[in-house]
């Protein structure tokens, strides 16, 4: 049987720029696998492409990779994205498998002409094919998840979009520390907010906060239960499912954020520590990425698009919103405005970045306005004078080759409420020995008290020994969201 032999039938090999096998080409399996032949994927995956298609109609082709050729429906209103509305598919006839890599212009008077591009292509698993009803999941740059093609009356068809649940585990995608962007027009800026990276499940009402170390966090911010309902209004009704990435701050006094007024926030005991803490110290998640909109997972999209799906779903809220974007050509005053509000720095991010979990990633840079560290606590010095009793200084170390590498004490930036918080969450770390891997200076090894290193903390500093160790550190903050095993030394 020559599956093509109706492609061929509408279209002359002299006239078109489209791929037109001989007729004696074949379309088994081993089809369009030679160098004249290439299928839409090298190896033994089953591929798809979508190309959109300016004919004298607008419309999107729609093709599946099966059995040496390309199984083609038309989508006049292209793929679905809501699982809501079905969108008509019209089987075409096969096409070679050459024509998953066809761009071009075929010519006026020929079988549809007007210009072709690859809107989107990738890999697909099937999980049901009959001749009623297709159904896969794709795995695209810009479509992933599942779809089902399913006949109606006659030879009629339609497509469908699967809701995706919205995944179990899932961590954040990190940003690498580096510099400004060039101004190409293909970035943007954010501020670079200092507080609480977590991710937000919301469905329906219901809002489920998860930190960067995959800790439900959602008792500690009871004020920000609301923002499911929030997004449900406003036109947005059909928002049932919803999972954004951002960051909770504290605003103090003066408008912007301020990490030190997060720390009690960040160790709740009870819902009525939680309540009590909110009314006095509310928080703000800013939101910063979509991740999932409606079952539909948007990772794989560019954060161009992904920005402004955010942007018209996200309401303003008294403990939630959006935060603008900038231009990356306009990071002289966006830098300066971040130094004067005293922010942590720029997280610079470009347009065409897909999302890539738990990933660390050059797309995404972090600029920041002074040196900080993260830097794990293996220990103690006991104060003296008006410290007596209490907390000297925090030997603290960042993560080698070797392991736990010493990098030097911190022992100022402390409030007195600071110091209790501290002992009582060292207090049942202690232990007998050096957690450090290498040795540490006589002078703060001697009266050290040793802690197993499981407390990270922020701090400032003025810049590296040639020792490896830390110029005048001073401590910010406890970070509860970030695991010991990930702090390493800062470029």
């Amino acid at each position: 049987m020559d599956r093509l032999s109706e492609y061929r039938r509408k279209r002359d090999a002299a006239r078109t720029p489209e791929p037109v096998p001989a007729a004696d080409a074949g379309t088994g399996p081993d089809a369009g696998t030679g160098a004249a032949g290439r299928g839409v994927l090298v190896g033994p995956a089953s591929g798809f492409v979508v190309q959109e298609h300016h004919a004298r109609r607008l419309h999107w082709d729609f093709r599946l990779e099966r059995d040496g050729v390309l199984v083609s429906w038309a989508l006049p209103k292209g793929v679905p994205d809501d699982p809501a509305v079905n969108h008509l598919a019209v089987r075409t006839e096969d096409h070679p498998l050459e024509y998953g890599h066809f761009e071009g212009q075929i010519p006026r008077g020929e079988y549809g002409a007007g210009s072709v591009t690859i809107w989107d292509h990738g890999s697909y698993e099937t999980e049901k094919w009959d001749d009623s009803e297709v159904k896969v999941l794709l795995h695209g740059q810009r479509l992933s998840g599942g779809y089902v093609l399913f006949r109606t009356r006659g030879d009629g068809w339609m497509i469908h979009r699967e809701r995706s649940p919205l995944p179990v585990l899932l961590k954040p995608m990190l940003a690498s520390a580096g510099r400004q962007p060039p101004a190409d027009g293909q970035w943007a800026l954010e501020m670079k907010w200092d507080g609480v990276r977590a991710l937000a499940y919301i469905e329906g009402a219901r809002v489920r906060l998860v930190s960067r170390t995959g800790r439900d966090i959602t008792p500690a911010y009871p004020e920000l239960g609301g923002m499911g309902g929030a997004i449900g209004r406003e036109g947005r009704e059909g928002r049932k499912q919803v999972l954004l990435d951002g960051e909770i701050v504290a605003f103090g006094g003066g408008g912007w954020p301020e990490f030190e007024a997060l720390q009690s926030r960040m160790h709740v005991t009870s819902a009525a520590q939680a309540a009590r803490l909110a009314a006095d110290t509310p928080v703000t998640y800013l939101a910063f990425d979509l991740l999932q909109l409606d079952g539909r997972p948007l990772l794989n999209l560019p954060y161009r698009e992904r920005r402004e799906m955010l942007e018209k779903l996200m309401p303003n809220g008294q403990w939630w919103q959006c935060p603008p974007a900038f231009p990356g050509e306009d990071f002289a005053a966006v830098r300066a405005a971040s130094v004067e509000h005293g922010l942590e720095g720029l997280v610079a991010k470009r347009l065409d970045s897909r999302y890539e979990p738990g990933g660390r990633s050059g797309s995404w840079r972090k600029i920041k306005n002074s040196l900080r560290q993260e830097v794990v606590v293996a220990g103690w010095k006991p104060g003296r004078g008006n410290r007596e009793g209490q907390i000297g200084s925090l030997l603290v170390g960042v993560n080698g080759p070797g392991g736990l590498v010493y990098a030097g004490h911190v022992g100022t930036g402390f409030t007195g409420q600071a110091l209790r918080m501290l002992s009582g969450k060292l207090a049942p770390l202690r232990r007998r020995d050096s957690p450090f891997a290498g040795p540490v200076p006589p002078q703060d090894a001697r009266p050290a008290v040793w802690v197993e290193p499981r407390l990270v903390i922020d701090v400032t500093f003025e810049g590296w020994t040639r020792a490896g160790r830390m110029r005048a550190p001073a401590y910010k903050g406890v970070r509860a969201d970030k695991d010991p095993a990930d702090v390493v030394r800062e470029p």
